[in-house]
């Protein structure tokens, strides 16, 4: 069964229908849905629909106007918010400006991974009384389990204080969780990973199973966890597996690609350095009316970062899309990639072409002429078919590639030694760069150069504790900016308690 194929196709028909906040809807199955949720989960199809519902959540990277990479990416010193105007998203620019509080912060970046944990929680129960057969009901829990450890991730990093639910709940219940310390949501993670590593295989095939999650996906994303927990010899272990040599193929057969530009190319889907993708389709008549609810499965970062009114009078640049100018690029970013190989497949200069007279642009919110050039399609990339089409892209977006991966593992080798610096070669080998001393201030800039626009920068900066040094201009707090706020509607009539703070 194709993952490609079926995801776009139940979404809508309401299987697991899960509230996106506290409340009423908070982490519970609506009561409507209740006598849906008991009938379905028949048969081996029924039970794959419902594991397709828990993929979907991962959407949420990219996906609708409140997605994680252009947020991630406006808390950070290499883009702003930017936009129509202060008021085009209150949230993006509250976090832009580090005024983001209980009222402003937008609700689904807490409750849309909750509804992936539900989803999965109710799977996990519903398995074992499924027809189907015992090999397929463990690799689909094993799949659930490591997706519940994905959300949980995203959620620990950004909340921190967290209820830890792993069983499905009723609405009366969902009034009463309560929160528990991040190391006992970690430990969950590594649990959930672990049971999940050991059945997975190590590999997927790409033309039936491309998205679903291997061995080597998972083992990825325990590194990255462990990385996290400040774990760096089980960190660097699992990270050395999915590596292997550095510039070689993984026992995975993972590889960098011979060109950066490449990961940029929107029919280059599922390449070799592809660990965890997140999958967009131009088939899914993404419409305004429901928009970010779930059911739309376009790349909403394309249209986003574009800039307003592009128009060029000299044919021979580029025909993109007019977008609407979020994440405009910082001069800091600007001035560190510039003379980098990778500035061009990652900083379009529309300030010089429009100086020159090559192009145009209305210039939009905190504009410096910059743009993210690796989410910008072409007019030829629209979709023709249904729908808005400025919500119907279809470019994938890297959760965890393999660049990424070989950073991490030097940074978690302590940033010395001779592996180290093969991984951070590798790395600058493939752009054309000449090797420098590896050390962790070495690692971090190449993370910030290699990865940039992709939703990391912010999260490095907060785990390394520099985030208070390079954010201070920005307005960033320490001891209360490191974490967001649970919008005060997810607290309302809760047992859940507000970060410090806020």
């Amino acid at each position: 069964m194709k993952i490609k194929n079926i995801r776009y196709s139940f979404i809508a028909a309401g299987l697991l229908l899960l509230g996106s906040s506290c409340g009423e809807d908070f982490l519970t199955v609506e009561p409507k849905g209740l006598p849906l949720v008991d009938n379905y989960y028949k048969d081996e199809s029924e039970a794959f629909s419902a594991l397709v519902a828990v993929y979907d959540i991962m959407g949420k990277q990219s996906k609708g106007f409140e997605n994680m990479i252009t947020m991630l990416n406006a808390g950070s010193d290499d883009f702003y918010a930017g936009g129509g105007g202060p008021g085009d998203g209150a949230g993006i620019h509250a976090f832009d400006n580090y005024k983001l509080d209980k009222i402003n912060m937008p609700r689904s970046y807490w409750g849309d991974f909750f509804q992936g944990i539900a989803r999965a929680n109710i799977l996990l129960a519903k398995l074992p009384g499924v027809d189907m057969s015992d090999a397929k009901k463990t690799r689909f829990a094993a799949e659930a389990k490591a997706l519940r450890g994905y959300f949980y991730f995203e959620l620990v990093r950004t909340f921190k204080n967290l209820p830890l639910i792993l069983t499905p709940i009723s609405p009366a219940e969902g009034y009463n969780v309560t929160q528990v310390s991040p190391e006992e949501i970690y430990a969950q993670i590594e649990k959930d990973l672990m049971e999940a590593k050991a059945v997975l295989p190590n590999k997927v095939d790409v033309p039936t199973e491309g998205g679903r999650l291997s061995k080597g996906a998972v083992q990825a994303l325990l590194g990255k966890v462990y990385l996290y927990e400040g774990k760096n010899s089980l960190a660097a272990a699992e990270f050395a597996d999915v590596n292997g040599t550095p510039g070689g193929t993984s026992m995975y057969g993972y590889k960098l690609l011979t060109k950066f530009s490449d990961l940029w190319v929107i029919s280059n889907k599922f390449n070799s350095e592809a660990i965890i993708e997140i999958m967009h389709t131009d088939k899914s008549n993404a419409d305004w009316g429901f928009w970010g609810g779930g059911a739309d499965e376009g790349n909403s970062v394309n249209i986003m970062v574009g800039p307003r009114g592009y128009g060029r009078s000299d044919l021979t640049l580029p025909d993109y899309i007019s977008g609407w100018s979020f994440n405009p690029v910082t001069q800091s970013l600007y001035d560190a990639l510039k003379g980098d190989p990778r500035f061009n497949s990652t900083i379009f200069d529309l300030r010089a072409l429009k100086a020159s007279g090559a192009a145009d642009y209305a210039p939009g919110d905190q504009d410096t002429g910059y743009f993210l050039k690796k989410f910008m399609p072409l007019n030829s990339d629209t979709s023709t078919g249904g729908g808005a089409t400025a919500l119907n892209y279809k470019q994938d977006t890297y959760a965890i590639r393999l660049a990424d991966t070989y950073l991490m593992e030097a940074e978690a080798l302590g940033g010395t030694g001779a592996r180290a610096q093969a991984l951070l070669d590798a790395v600058r080998a493939r752009v054309g760069l000449a090797s420098v001393p590896v050390s962790l201030d070495a690692i971090a800039n190449e993370r910030r150069l290699e990865l940039a626009g992709e939703g990391h920068r912010w999260f490095d900066l907060v785990r390394t504790g520099k985030a208070a040094t390079v954010l201070a201009g920005d307005g960033f707090v320490a001891g209360k900016n490191e974490v967001w706020p649970i919008p005060q509607k997810d607290l309302e009539n809760t047992q859940l308690v507000q970060n410090p703070n806020y």
